[in-house]
């Protein structure tokens, strides 16, 4: 540990593995970089990312008072900013990276690539990369799930499912089907048919007036002052499912674990009895797999939890290995038979729709994940996690340690007893990923859920020493945190 009064104070509350290492160690680099003084230099990059970039989700007010980290490489699960000092990368740049960085195959594969060509349209051609993946993909899938069509994002992912599924409907005469229903605290992006079936206000609220129609039924993992409620959720939203099935034209849910929505889970047989319902009131079913896909929650996807076989599937995030920007929508023959005709052409498309580079390194992501037998090799270190973060649950101002796999969320609360959050303007979650920053490791909040998410390669040595961070951040913030319960 960084002193030997943060470390003993540590070692009260939360067993430390018995190879933890000073925090320094978790880069060789060591020291915090030096300072800089970024304004008196206008060509620093610091100076010039303050004057040109507009950062996704962040508050460019308070960005422009910062000296902000910027990364220029990495290996492996640890990435290098411009100063040379070394971090884990704790939520594989946000959710995407598998194998690690710099991966030699992966590189290989993008390399020959380029050797050949970086892409051709898929508007009247094709390539045989991107058909290559398609058919790994169907066979990886869910039986049924037989038609691939690409994009380039989550969200594309899933804004092409719901007009797939409205426009299934249309073609069959059943233009009035064009509600969706969802659950409340969900994310599926940030496009505007992806926004219209998201569920978080914060996120959501302000484009109200051009979203189309939703209906949200109750989270069975929904957030009520740091406290999870794993209730009786499927009956109301079965209930919501059945009064408006006539007009839905889809169901659409993550499966198993609201990843930006807190990674709150669902119960055991939640999403199989939605998925039964669907079936019973001949409602689509689509399932976000842009989070949870790819090995995260200890399967290749998550419906396999439940053995779910859902009309449409979404996929991102790791389809490259965290390497290049790709997804895809798959879809069943039935979804897929209505639009052969030339008068129900599905006009969607995107420049980039199945690029030759983003499927060379989807393809070799496939591979690896055949010869390491990945999905195999999650159980130990998802047991490893297990272990080490059962006793922070014991920490005062941890409400809850929530995990599906190799995805955490571990929830702070400013009173335990009295169930009473921090007050937002305090922003614990954030001041606790700045602390495990300082000590050597990058992850980010949702709120004062502070999220842990590394990429699957990582060996049990170094989950170790992440966790060691993760730990030792949330000591040295929340002691001595408590506002008297006054949230005002």
């Amino acid at each position: 540990m960084t002193s030997a009064n943060t470390g003993s104070h540590l070692d009260r509350q939360v067993p430390v593995d018995d190879r933890a290492q000073d925090a320094s160690a978790a880069s060789p680099s060591g020291d915090a970089a030096p300072p800089v003084n970024i304004r008196s230099d206008p060509d620093s990059p610091v100076a010039r990312d303050h004057a040109y970039l507009w950062h996704p989700f962040t508050s460019m007010d308070d960005w422009l008072q910062q000296d902000p980290l910027i990364i220029e490489s990495g290996a492996g699960v640890r990435v290098r900013d411009i100063h040379g000092r070394e971090y884990f990368d704790g939520n594989s740049s946000l959710w995407v990276n598998v194998h690690g960085h710099r991966h030699p195959r992966i590189d290989a594969a993008i390399r020959q690539q380029l050797d050949r060509i970086a892409h051709s349209t898929m508007l009247g051609l094709s390539n045989p990369l991107a058909i290559d993946l398609a058919e790994r993909l169907v066979k990886l899938a869910p039986g049924g799930l037989n038609r691939v069509f690409y994009s380039d994002s989550g969200s594309e992912a899933v804004e092409i499912a719901l007009k797939i599924a409205y426009q299934h409907h249309v073609i069959r005469g059943e233009r009035h089907r064009s509600h969706y229903l969802t659950l409340a605290n969900g994310y599926h992006g940030d496009t505007i048919g992806a926004v219209s079936v998201g569920g978080i206000a914060q996120f959501h609220a302000l484009f109200k007036p051009l979203l189309f129609q939703t209906h949200w039924g109750p989270s069975p993992g929904m957030l009520e002052n740091g406290f999870s409620r794993p209730d009786a959720a499927l009956e109301p939203f079965v209930n919501l499912l059945s009064e408006n099935a006539d007009r839905l034209a889809a169901v659409i849910l993550e499966p198993m674990i609201q990843a930006a929505g807190g990674m709150a889970l669902m119960p055991p047989g939640f999403l199989k009895g939605v998925e039964r319902a669907c079936r019973e009131f001949g409602v689509l079913l689509i399932v976000d797999e842009v989070a949870t896909g790819f090995g995260r929650t200890g399967r290749m996807f998550a419906c396999e939890h439940e053995d779910v076989h859902p009309d449409l599937m979404c996929l991102a995030k790791g389809i490259t290995g965290g390497y290049l920007p790709l997804a895809a929508t798959l879809v069943t023959d039935a979804v897929f038979e209505p639009f052969r005709t030339p008068d129900s052409v599905f006009f969607h498309g995107h420049s980039y729709t199945g690029n030759a580079l983003g499927c060379a390194a989807a393809l070799a992501n496939l591979d690896l994940f055949e010869e390491n037998r990945v999905i195999e090799c999650l159980a130990p270190k998802i047991d490893l996690i297990r272990r080490r973060l059962a006793p922070v649950t014991e920490l005062e101002h941890v409400a809850e340690v929530r995990r599906l796999g190799m995805m955490i969320g571990i929830e702070i609360i400013n009173d335990k007893a009295g169930r009473i959050p921090y007050p937002p303007e305090q922003g614990m979650g954030a001041q606790v990923c700045r602390r495990a920053r300082d000590l050597g490791m990058i992850t980010r909040p949702l709120g004062d859920v502070v999220v842990f998410m590394p990429p699957l390669s990582s060996t049990e040595e170094e989950l170790n020493a992440m966790l060691d961070i993760l730990i030792q951040a949330l000591v040295d913030t929340t002691s001595g945190s408590d506002t008297n319960g006054d949230a005002d």
